[in-house]
This record gives structure tokens, C-alpha cells and sequence, in this order.
């Protein structure tokens, strides 16, 4: 199964890149605060982050990941723990698995992608 996992790859690309994940936890998208609402480039950095389920920490790179023996019921399980250790709503992760399955079956397996907003695309390594 297909997945986005936080990943340092291509770091640096923008001068305001960040990197506090675990390489190769699972990444979800997250609320975006007034500060970087209109601007993925303000203060905050939550407009251009993706969140670590385990670490629960950021980063503004992802990977599309091949993940072997994942299910979709994993996933949503996976989803559902950190958002409930986070503090989030629990019952939010079926509805947010779906909507990163989407964005990971995008692109093939080992594209970077970046966020901006809600717009996502793939990076190009220098």
C-alpha cells in the first residue's frame, strides 16, 4: 500500500525547509493556522508541513512510500492513534486516510512531494 512518509530528502531546496520527523514515519496533513492561511511561507510553517504520526513533530518533505503487508485498516488504525495522541478527534482518520491515499497514488513510489497549503507537488532534486 501506498503512503506518505516523512523523509529528508531534497532538504533545503527552500530556504525555510524543516525537518524534526523521524525518517520513514507515516506524515499527515494538518490544520493551517491564520498566521500561514494565505501565505504557506508565514510564520507559522503549518502551510507548508506535513505531521509526524509518532513523533508528532514536522517536516516539509514527504515521500510516496511502498509500504509491504500495510492495509488499508492498518492505515486507518495508524491514523487514528496518532491523531488521538496528538489530541486530535480519533473519528477524523477514515476520512483522512482517504483523502492521502489520494495524494500518495498521485505519484510514483520515491517522489518528494511539498506542500503548499493544499496544494501538493513533487520536488526536483539539485
Amino acid at each position: 500500500m501506498r503512503a506518505l512518509v516523512a523523509t529528508a530528502q531534497t532538504q533545503g531546496l527552500r530556504d525555510n525547509d524543516f525537518d524534526y520527523c523521524v525518517e520513514g514515519e507515516l506524515v499527515w496533513i494538518g490544520l493551517v493556522c491564520a498566521k500561514d492561511e494565505a501565505d504557506p511561507d508565514g510564520g507559522c510553517g503549518c502551510g507548508r508541513a506535513f505531521g509526524g504520526l509518532n513523533s508528532h513533530r514536522a517536516t516539509t518533505t514527504a515521500r510516496v512510500a511502498e509500504i509491504e503487508g500495510f492495509t488499508h485498516d492498518d492505515y486507518v488504525e495508524a491514523l487514528r492513534s496518532g491523531l488521538q495522541q496528538a489530541g486530535w478527534p480519533p473519528n477524523l482518520a477514515e476520512e483522512l486516510a482517504r483523502e492521502l491515499l489520494v495524494i500518495a497514488k498521485h505519484w510514483p513510489v520515491g517522489t518528494v512531494i511539498e506542500r503548499r497549503i493544499d496544494q501538493f507537488q513533487a520536488r526536483e532534486a539539485e
